[in-house]
């Protein structure tokens, strides 16, 4: 777990608790340890702690504080096809790494740089206008349609799903094509189309990223999907199996 407040594991209580739920799934134990990613920050050659681990998870959180630390990390994950998943801001920094390994040097999210010279995170429309922070992000329910046959779509087993968002930034629309031609897919995307929802690497075993918080709506028996494949893609490379033709994992309602 790549994050900011490794030294309070309670703030990812339900990421964890979504880990266990997809570990049963998959019939084996999931070990977490908690990484601060300043560590990463300060010496990016620190990221190769990351080899002794067979995943890794870059959880959601605000600021600016140990951000580089989880690009660093992102980063080495992608470089060394180690299954990855990213949530809300894990998601939203896993598409400024790409977008730098793309040759948009310094691209990042106007959260953290309001001058980068590419925005491709940017605050939604609807919230430039809000003033009090509050409960006034981008909260609740939202549907989500699939792309056909990507990761996303097979291991939901369904072409609308509705997942739980917390969040005030997304992915800006005119970056999608660059990115989308180099490689990454956003295979989640809002019913209107206009919010990219999950973002993937199909070249690599396992690398996902969900704008939504998948862990608020799995249970014990009913994993997360994303959650899922990040464990069994885990095990599967750790066993030396081939990449997962992942089975649908039929998620909780709430």
């Amino acid at each position: 777990m790549c994050g900011k407040y490794a030294e309070l594991a309670d703030s990812y209580v339900s990421v964890n608790e979504a880990l266990k739920h997809a570990g049963g799934a998959c019939d084996a134990r999931v070990q977490i340890e908690w990484i601060e990613t300043e560590v990463f920050e300060n010496d990016p050659s620190n990221c190769s702690i990351l080899s002794d681990f067979d995943g890794i998870l870059v959880p959601g959180g605000f600021g600016a504080r140990a951000t580089e630390g989880k690009i660093a990390a992102l980063e080495y994950a992608r470089e060394h096809d180690l299954p990855t998943l990213g949530i809300c801001f894990g998601f939203q920094l896993a598409v400024v790494e790409f977008s730098r390994h793309l040759g948009m040097n310094d691209a990042n999210s106007t959260e953290i740089d309001p001058h980068t010279p590419y925005p491709v995170i940017d605050l939604m429309p609807e919230q430039r206008a809000i003033n009090s922070k509050g409960a006034t992000m981008r909260l609740g329910a939202h549907e989500i349609r699939l792309i056909p046959s990507t990761m996303a779509n097979l291991l939901y087993g369904r072409d609308v799903i509705s997942e739980r968002h917390r969040h005030r930034y997304e992915v800006q629309h005119d970056y999608i094509e660059r990115i989308v031609n180099g490689g990454g897919v956003f295979s989640g995307r809002s019913i209107d189309g206009t919010r990219m929802e999950i973002f993937e690497l199909p070249s690599k075993y396992y690398y996902m990223g969900t704008q939504f918080h998948g862990e608020f709506k799995s249970r014990p028996g009913k994993p997360s999907p994303p959650y899922y494949g990040l464990i069994k893609a885990a095990l599967d490379k750790k066993l030396g199996r081939p990449r997962p033709e992942f089975a649908p994992v039929i998620q909780a309602r709430v």
